[in-house]
């Protein structure tokens, strides 16, 4: 006697179906969550999406930074690569690895700069708050 539980069909179905239930679920709970304590003001569900912005304007950072970090230590590792055996490794690579963590190591401070040349001095409503930038940076 055959199982049907077995067969491939009926468990590629299934997986499909737990996985629209499940992105489903999500999209349910994050429209609840961003609506969450707003009642029926549009005002206040737009001042509780932009407060989420300096959060992503955190990740963001974060994220650039540890980007060209690890950028940085592959260019180094190209260079030595390129030193021991330079027909394998053009000296191309590792100089772009370099030119691609620097600018996404300085892809903070030019965020913030772009925000000060385009929004001014003070932020307004479309501003980006949170941390956009190392500290020091006498702005």
């Amino acid at each position: 006697m055959k199982n049907i539980f077995l067969k491939k069909n009926w468990i590629r179905s299934s997986l499909l179906g737990l996985g629209q239930l499940f992105l489903w679920g999500c999209a349910y709970f994050t429209t609840n969550l961003a609506f969450a304590d707003s009642g029926d003001d549009l005002g206040k569900v737009a001042s509780n999406i932009t407060g989420s912005f300096s959060q992503l304007a955190k990740l963001i950072t974060a994220g650039a930074y540890m980007a060209g970090i690890g950028f940085c230590m592959a260019s180094m590792l190209k260079f030595k690569a390129h030193k021991d055996n330079p027909t394998q490794i053009p000296i191309g690579t590792p100089i772009a690895l370099l030119f691609i963590g620097a600018a996404l190591i300085f892809l903070p401070n030019i965020f913030r700069i772009a925000g000060y040349t385009i929004f001014g001095g003070t932020s307004g409503a479309g501003g980006v708050s949170g941390t956009t930038g190392l500290s020091g940076g006498g702005f």
